[in-house]
């Protein structure tokens, strides 16, 4: 196959040009989450399928112990649903779901417990995208729709989302969900601050990015009347998540499957 030499240098051009971007991101790194997710370094930048080492690895710690004490409790839902324009369309059959509840049980179907006390047994607990260390969803889109941020969020362009719907089926914890309608008439109060989706497109928690752009935390950490909901760097040992996590067990959802799932249950 032929190339002219037009062809050739824009390719020479383009790849000089990112080498370049990829040299001055690390000369000026900065092990500081507020600097490097902030928007003047460069925040969302996609992440190279090729595994770097990464400064910042966010991650959630759910308190179960605090959580289901709140019993009917949807706070977090609701701040959620109301900020990221998500539809009502009054069924379960199309319904979209960035954060839901799930029966303790079904959450942790592969640690089975006979014996679980009655604090967690029939008890609903939160449950959304994982933002997987090693996201299934993200190999699979043809498009790049779905790509993972630096710092691990797992992201959705819904500009280049074709409705093919194979994130959905490599998402091995049904956190997706696909607009089968046009979701503008069923959204109660509009909010004119985070765009609205189209039908025909795939859709999910995205742990407030907007927010965690401007060194904010996600509404649903905020909306939590009990603080259940911590959210933090995991590659910084003095974190609050990481603290959590060494002084208490947790569990997370179906960690055999080597997604490596960054949100994290303390029972």
């Amino acid at each position: 196959m032929s190339i002219s030499r037009r062809t050739l240098l824009k390719l020479v051009g383009a790849t000089a040009i990112g080498a370049t971007a990829e040299r001055f991101i690390s000369a000026h790194a900065d092990t500081s989450t507020a600097r490097i997710l902030s928007k003047a370094v460069g925040a969302g930048k996609r992440l190279s399928r090729k595994k770097t080492a990464q400064p910042v690895r966010l991650a959630m710690v759910l308190d179960l112990r605090k959580c289901v004490s709140q019993l009917g409790c949807t706070k977090c839902i609701e701040a959620c649903d109301k900020t990221h324009n998500i539809p009502d369309f009054g069924d379960s059959k199309d319904e979209v779901k960035w954060i839901w509840k799930e029966p303790y049980e079904n959450a942790f179907l592969d640690q089975e417990n006979f014996y679980l006390t009655d604090q967690f047994s029939n008890k609903k607990i939160p449950v959304f995208c994982n933002n997987c260390n090693d996201p299934p969803c993200v190999e699979v889109c043809p498009t790049q729709a779905t790509y993972q941020r630096t710092e691990g969020i797992v992201m959705m362009d819904w500009h280049r989302c074709i409705g093919c719907r194979y994130c959905m089926a490599a998402c091995p914890y049904g956190s997706r969900s696909f607009n089968w309608r046009d979701p503008r008439p069923f959204i109660n109060d509009i909010n004119p601050d985070y765009p609205t989706r189209m039908k025909g497109v795939v859709e999910k928690c995205t742990w407030c990015d907007e927010r965690v752009d401007q060194g904010l935390l996600p509404l649903c950490v905020e909306a939590c009347p009990v603080k259940a909901m911590t959210f933090g760097n995991l590659n910084d040992p003095n974190s609050d998540v990481r603290q959590l996590l060494k002084d208490n067990f947790s569990v997370r959802r179906k960690p055999g499957l080597g997604t490596s799932p960054e949100v994290y249950y303390l029972v």
